[in-house]
This record gives structure tokens, sequence and C-alpha cells, in this order.
């Protein structure tokens, strides 16, 4: 199985626990198709502000697996994301869109399938004016972004991992995963993470 592969598998949460309990992409994110997840390669795309110009020339550049990060210079409201743009993105093979902005038609994008996670939903329509930048680092929830690195995303959100990161991150999240397996095994058959952790002493001095 790929890197890229196993880190949708493993999840945010696993992944950012890993690396440190870096790279988290810390916004309140809509999952506009339910059940989805998926990671990949970002391919950060900076807008003008309320313009969604830069959207269609991402997707007219698009490779198949990319993350496409958009954002704006002050994030805002306003959809930068429909369903005609999002059956392009899916067309040209992108794995998944992370919107630090609005969507629209969130009907018509849940039953089209592309994983897309948005900002906030909104009707208000973007004009396409304005060039921006193309594979140049963005800053999305407090994380700096770079085209390479690869963008992690689930139920719980999402998280980034540095291109130079990512196989060591990857070996993290696998050991991560396996002692949480033992531990959830105990756990089911009686033991108290209160006990396994030792927290007890920290509460009861003991």
């Amino acid at each position: 199985m790929s890197a890229v592969a196993e880190l949708t598998r493993l999840g945010t949460a696993t992944v950012y626990e890993a690396a440190g309990r870096a790279g988290l992409i810390d916004l309140d994110l809509h999952r506009i198709v339910p059940g989805s997840r998926a990671a990949g390669p970002a391919r950060p795309v900076l807008c003008g502000q309320g313009d969604n110009l830069m959207v269609h020339a991402a997707i007219a550049h698009a490779r198949p697996g990319d993350v496409l990060v958009l954002t704006m210079p002050d994030p805002f409201p306003v959809a930068l994301v429909g369903d005609l743009l999002a059956t392009q993105a899916q067309r040209q093979g992108v794995a998944a869109l992370l919107v630090d902005g609005a969507v629209r038609d969130v009907e018509e994008l849940a039953d089209l399938g592309l994983p897309v996670w948005a900002r906030w939903i909104r009707v208000r329509g973007a004009a396409k004016d304005v060039p921006g930048t193309l594979d140049e680092p963005v800053t999305v929830g407090g994380q700096r972004i770079a085209a390479g690195d690869i963008v992690v995303l689930d139920a719980d959100g999402a998280a980034v991992v540095p291109q130079a990161r990512t196989e060591a991150v990857l070996e993290a999240s696998l050991e991560r995963e396996e002692r949480e397996r033992v531990k959830r095994e105990k756990l089911q058959a009686g033991a108290l993470s209160y006990d396994l952790d030792n927290l007890r002493e920290r509460v009861e001095g003991r």
C-alpha cells in the first residue's frame, strides 16, 4: 500500500499525534460527502479576495491524486466551488478539495462524491477577475502548506504532513496504530487507562 493510501486509512488523529501533535489544520470544517476520507499531495491555490478564477486554473492544471487547497488573502464565506467546478475536478482525478472559503450546491456535491471539506456553506458567488498563485505556499488553519505536502482529511478534520517528513510520520503512525491495537485489547478485557497510563498516581498520589 502506498504512503498516501496508508495515511488515508490511518486518518487525521493518528497522523497528527504520531507527528508529535504537529500539522493540525485548525478550522471547523464541513465534510460535504458523508463517510469520505482522503489524502494526497497538496496543490496550494491562493485566490483573489472573493474570487475563484484561480480555482478554474488549478483544475485545468490538476494531476490525478492532488488535493487542491483553496484559500484567499482574508478567508471569507464566498463560494469558491460549486457542483460544476467539482465535476471538472473529479474528471481530472483530483483526490479532494480543502476549501478555506465556502462551497454551494451541497446536495449536488454530496451526490457527485468527490471528497470536499469546506469552512463555510454559502450561496454567495465569487467573481472571476483576479489572478492569484498556484503551487506557492499558503497558510490555512494556522499551518503552512506547500506543494507536495500531504494533506489528510476525514471526519475529524484535516492535518498536513510536510513532504520531507512523510516517511517518518507514516512509520510513527503505524507504530502508534499497533500500540493502540494492543491497548484496545486490554481495555476490552477490562483494564482501565487510569492504570495503564499511570494516571492514578497523578490523581491519588499512589
